[in-house]
């Protein structure tokens, strides 16, 4: 320790409470400097990389996405983020446990590895967030929040594509994972939201949509409003595809599309949504190759960090 300094609190770390500073450009680089482990005891949520980007259907580069919002995450970790009325590491044993590992050259097992990797965290107690890798990582995840939590969730889906196209194969594939979440009772589409949407998806499946023109045209507190009404008291999963905001504060991704979310207006519809029952996160398709100054990994550390608010906010938390 020199002076109030720790260094590399992510191995050093002796509570698993609290936020610790440490030199933002330096050190070993944890979420939020949080503490590496797979020792779960205590623990309230487990963050975890899975950096898989083969079922993009662009531009690949998201398996970079883990390591890129760890490091940026640095930056902010030395106190709570502005405007919270706590810091949630004051209410939350946060752990990252490093990334799942999956043998890329079995692609065919990788759905069931990313399953199995997550109700291994989340059966011992935790609630896990998780950072991509592509957006088809939400489908194991939610395969395992199912088997948990028992029952179709809500599904609290940012995105510019509503990655819920139809398919005949159940094949790897970052656009059709929700269409088979809805089919197979993963995930009830009446009491599920996706906002920001701005592609072209005639079947709805059923899923309540607030697009991004919406959202624009209606303001932030609008679309709050319409989110807590479909979600009601119901287990959530969010799921947070980084192209969900516009290119300008999101280039680093693999399907841009222009006319999204802004960093604000995302990050404020989250914490809006204070008190909703959210049992699992996370937030995918950053890739860093494309990033300009690292904005979009920042952009994406932010938003981690307001659903880890959100879970420590949740109900009997």
């Amino acid at each position: 320790m020199v002076g109030k300094f720790n260094s590399d609190s992510a191995i050093t770390r002796k509570s698993l409470y609290g936020t610790t500073p440490e030199p933002t450009y330096a050190g070993i680089t944890s979420f939020m400097r949080r503490k590496y482990t797979r020792d779960f005891d205590g623990v309230d949520v487990v963050v975890t990389g899975v950096p898989l980007d083969t079922a993009t259907t662009n531009r690949p580069g998201a398996r970079f996405g883990p390591r890129a919002v760890r490091a940026a995450s640095t930056i902010m970790a030395w106190e709570r983020p502005y405007g919270m009325e706590f810091d949630p590491f004051d209410k939350l044993a946060v752990v990252d446990c490093g990334d799942c590992y999956f043998e890329f050259g079995r692609p065919e097992n990788v759905p069931d590895e990313i399953e199995a990797h997550a109700y291994d965290i989340i059966s011992q107690g935790p609630g896990l967030l998780s950072i991509g890798g592509d957006h088809f990582i939400a489908y194991p995840l939610l395969k395992a929040h199912v088997r948990k939590h028992s029952g179709p969730l809500s599904l609290l889906h940012f995105d510019a594509h509503s990655d819920s196209w139809a398919d005949e194969n159940d094949r790897i594939d970052h656009g059709t994972m929700f269409f088979w979440a809805a089919k197979q009772g993963l995930v009830d589409p009446a009491a599920s939201v996706q906002i920001g949407l701005r592609t072209t998806n005639p079947d709805t499946l059923g899923f309540n949509v607030i697009d991004a023109p919406w959202v624009h045209e209606n303001g932030i507190d609008a679309v709050i409003e319409q989110a807590r009404r479909h979600l009601g008291d119901k287990p959530v999963y969010l799921t947070f595809d980084i192209d969900c905001l516009d290119p300008s504060y999101a280039p680093g991704t693999g399907t841009p599309v222009c006319g999204g979310l802004t960093s604000h207006q995302a990050m404020a519809i989250i914490r809006g949504l204070k008190g909703i029952n959210i049992i699992g996160m996370d937030i995918v398709e950053v890739a860093p190759a494309y990033d300009i100054g690292e904005i979009t990994a920042l952009a994406a550390s932010h938003l981690a960090m307001e659903m880890l608010y959100l879970y420590a906010s949740r109900p009997g938390q």
